[in-house]
This record gives C-alpha cells, structure tokens and sequence, in this order.
C-alpha cells in the first residue's frame, strides 16, 4: 500500500467518524516568543461557571456519576499519567432560582429544565432543602478546593414580580419600587440559609442579569431593566446588606454584550454602565456603596467576531474600564451562540477541537486585550444540541450518560494552571517571526510562571522563549488537540512544539 493511498484511507476514516484533521505542511515554522515578566497588567481573580440549569437534575443523579462530573469540572488532583483529573474551576456560580419551578405549567416556561426552584414560599417561609441538586454541586465543589462562590439571579422571586412570573411582559421592568427592600432581604436570607445547608457562603451576589434584553418570550426565567432601576436595586441590597453585616459583596452589571458597558447601545437608557455605575456625579452613581465590588461584569456575546472587530471593541473597553480607578472587569458568562460573522454556528454540539479553538481565542482575547481579571462560561453541563456546554449530557432526570467536550479541557488550559492572583504579564511572538497565527499570553504568580499558546493553524510551530533576560525554567507542557485532553509532557529544551489546531499551557518557574 501506498503512503498516498494511506493518506486517504485515514482522512476517509476520519470523515466518516466527523473528525477535521488537516494535514500540516512538511515544514515546521519556526518563531520567537517575547515574555516581558516586569510588564504587568491585570490580577486573576477567578475562572468560573455556572449550575444553570442541568444541575438541577444531575445533582440527583447516581453517586458515581454526579462525582465524575465534578471532578472534571473542579478536580486540582491528576491521573496516575499525570494528566489533570479535572479543569480545577476556582469560582462557581449558583443560580438562585425565582419560582418558576413551583409554578410548573402555570409559568409559561414550557421547557422544565429552564425553569429553576425558589427557597421561598408563598407564605413567606423559606425551605433550604429546595435547590438539594444544586446545593450538592456547592458542597462537591468546596470538596474539591473551589474557594469561590457566587450566586445570581436570572429574575426576582415570582412572589415579588409585577405580572406574578419569572419573566416581563413587553420587556418592561417586572418589579415595583416598593418590592426591592424584600428583594433585598430575600437575598440575605439565601444568603445565611444556603450556608447553613452547604457551609458554602456566596462571596459575591449578582442579583441582575443581562438588563438589557426584554426576556418576554418565557424561554427562560429572565429580567429586564433600565440602569436608573438597576441603581435603585443595588442600592435596596446594599442597605440590607450593611445592616446585617453580611460581607457578599454585589456584582454590578452582566450585560449582555460587553458594548453596554462603554456605549450608548442600542437600548435606551441600559448602555455607558461604567460610567453610569461608578463615575462619581453620575444620577446612578454606586461605586461607593460598601457592598459593591469595585468591580464592572459584562457578557462577551455578539461580540466575538471577526477578530478585528473583536479586538477593537475589547480596546475600548478596557481603556474604559482603566479611566476609573481601582475598577476591575469580568467576562461572566459566555458560550458560542449565533454564527460570528460565519466563522462558526452555535447550533448543534461539538465535542471536538473546532469549537474548543474558537473558545480558546475568546477567552485570550478578553484577558489580553479586555484586561479581564475574570472568565467564566456560561452553562457547565449541557442536555441540548448547542455548543453551549463543557460537559453534556442526556436530558434525563434521574440518570444517563455524560459526555466531555475538548471545550472543557481548552478552558482547563487556563482555569487549571492560571490560579486567582496570578498577574499578567507582556507575551507576544516577535515581530519577526514568520508566523502570527499564534495567540500567546503569559502570567506569573509569585515563583510560577504560566504560558498559555493557541496554535488555530494547520501547521506545527517550534516555539523559542525569549524573556528578556528574566531566568525563567519551564518544566512541563499540557496539550489539548483533537486526540489529547492536557495531555502533560516534560519541557527538555529550549523550543516547544506547538502542534497544529491545538492550546498548550507551558508551566516552569522563575529562578
């Protein structure tokens, strides 16, 4: 047989099983990776993701099951291979649900799996053994060294809505004035309840999300507001907040594309949030408030691609964000929705490296451009046929199989080796080199020095790292392709190959 006739035999195999695998040219490019360790820039404070909205089911799930989950997404312990067990995520966030679930048919969410249960009941009371599944997932990742924990709120609690559901009519604010003191104490009752139940306590609270669209379809639950009304809310919880000594500081902001935060928008009234929020004159002004995080979230939806646009955008918004002072940006949630400008569809699943590159160049793109100093995905655990998932599974309540995407391990790339209070610093490939394809960042964190290296392309690249005289020991290398999962190997020498369509996260020291 013929190597030609090889050849096609295995793209033909690889056709047939869905699998992309360009051939790299005979060559392998050769460039220069620039590391300024004294260059510094923003300070990690977590890589997270969300419990929405499967965890409600698989936490019920088989023992071993629901703990192969978790050791995926929170698991810092590794393989007998010494390959990572899990993706080591240092912040999770906790939807706190509205009701909708004990609403049932009555919410107009026709999909159950979209609706989420409440701690609260009609009477007033509270039931902390509502939400058990998703109290497992805290309690599993606080087992597993997550140190981090957030809770958000998709809408107010039914009890407190304008029209009585977890979503607005005609994208109108769907609660009253007069009901954000209750929202306010409901929240500081969740709050000391879950931590009663979990021993978890929410670091940050995130009553908000994503204002600026009208959420009136009931696909979801789902709120809207104007940021004036936003103001008068965060302002409700931090009254609360202070006058019962509970130390969760408030998240502001979770728009739903990163523009509102810089622009005007297209929603009247919802846009320019940072200077909105926390320019001091300004009528909605609370960065002052003890409570709230000095600290402006936003999602990276519709605003991904082409990449230029991509980067021009993320410029702006970090010179925004650094016009304030002492002000941090997260990107706190994302997962590949629409068709970015045709580079690639969120529909249907991709358990493959095609997505997981995509993913990699997002997330690079909001730390080293943005300056964001928090990256977290939006749904962990996926039942649908969307790519909206580290980690799928058959939409079944009660048991069922899961499946690993190679999203999860290209997040790990980062979540795993680039730990909260890692800095930042100066990466980029000469400006000789031949090759710009690669996308590169770097960060150190007291002794450790992190590496992080996209190579999109369809050929191998040798890496040399030049870090302008900082002695620097790089010891191992963790590659995520379309075969390995952080697969580790020994670093011998001083070039890295970097293979084709892969992320390798490069790990060593300072000496």
């Amino acid at each position: 047989m013929t190597i030609k006739t090889t050849i096609k035999k295995v793209l033909l195999a690889a056709s047939v099983l869905g699998l992309n695998i360009p051939l790299a040219s005979s060559q392998t490019k050769e460039v220069t990776i620039d590391i300024n360790l004294s260059k510094t820039y923003q300070t990690i404070s977590n890589f997270g993701a969300s419990d929405a909205w499967s965890c409600q089911f698989v936490g019920n799930w088989p023992d071993d099951k629901r703990n192969k989950i978790a050791d995926l997404l929170f698991s810092r312990e590794n393989n007998t291979d010494g390959s990572p067990k899990g993706i080591g995520l240092s912040l999770w966030r906790f939807n706190i649900g509205a009701g909708s679930t004990q609403q049932g048919e009555g919410s107009g969410i026709k999909d159950e799996w979209r609706r989420a249960e409440s701690f609260l009941n009609n009477d007033g009371s509270y039931n902390w053994q509502n939400q058990a599944a998703q109290v497992w997932f805290l309690k599993a990742a606080k087992q597993r060294g997550v140190k981090q924990f957030l809770g958000f709120n998709n809408s107010p609690p039914v009890q407190f809505t304008i029209n009585g559901k977890s979503y607005a009519n005609g994208g109108k604010v769907n609660i009253a004035p007069d009901k954000y003191d209750a929202y306010a104490t409901f929240l500081a009752k969740v709050i000391k309840g879950v931590e009663q139940v979990s021993k978890v306590k929410f670091d940050y609270i995130s009553p908000i999300n994503e204002p600026q669209w009208d959420w009136s379809d009931g696909g979801q639950e789902g709120a809207p507001y104007n940021n004036t009304e936003i103001a008068g809310v965060i302002k409700a919880i931090d009254k609360e907040f202070t006058k019962n000594k509970i130390g969760s500081k408030i998240l502001v902001g979770e728009a739903g594309s990163i523009n509102y935060l810089f622009t005007k928008g297209d929603k009247p009234g919802k846009g320019s949030q940072i200077s909105d929020f926390f320019k001091p004159g300004s009528a909605n002004y609370i960065g002052d408030l003890p409570s709230v995080a000095k600290t402006i979230s936003a999602h990276s939806y519709f605003s991904t691609s082409p990449m230029a646009s991509s980067v021009k955008a993320r410029t702006a918004l970090a010179d925004s964000v650094a016009a304030v002072n002492g002000l941090n940006f997260w990107q706190s949630e994302y997962c590949i929705l629409g068709d970015n400008a045709g580079e690639i569809d969120g529909n249907k699943r991709d358990l493959g490296i095609n997505s997981a590159l995509y993913l990699a160049s997002v997330i690079h793109t909001d730390l080293a451009v943005a300056n964001a100093s928090a990256w977290q995905w939006w749904t962990s655990i996926s039942a649908y046929d969307y790519k909206d998932g580290l980690i799928y599974i058959d939409k079944n309540k009660t048991d069922g199989n899961f499946y690993t995407s190679k999203m999860l391990w290209a997040m790990g790339n980062y979540s795993r080796f680039v730990n909260p209070g890692a800095v930042r610093v100066d990466a980029a490939v000469s400006t000789s080199a031949e090759d710009k394809s690669l996308l590169v960042s770097a960060f150190k964190n007291g002794k450790n020095v992190t590496v992080v290296v996209i190579n999109p392309g369809t050929t191998d690249v040798t890496a040399a790292i030049n870090t302008n005289g900082g002695k620097v020991q790089l010891t191992t290398s963790y590659l995520t392709s379309q075969i390995d999962e952080l697969k580790p190997g020994k670093i011998t020498g001083d070039k890295n190959v970097i293979p084709a369509r892969s992320v390798v996260t490069l790990t060593g020291v300072i000496k």
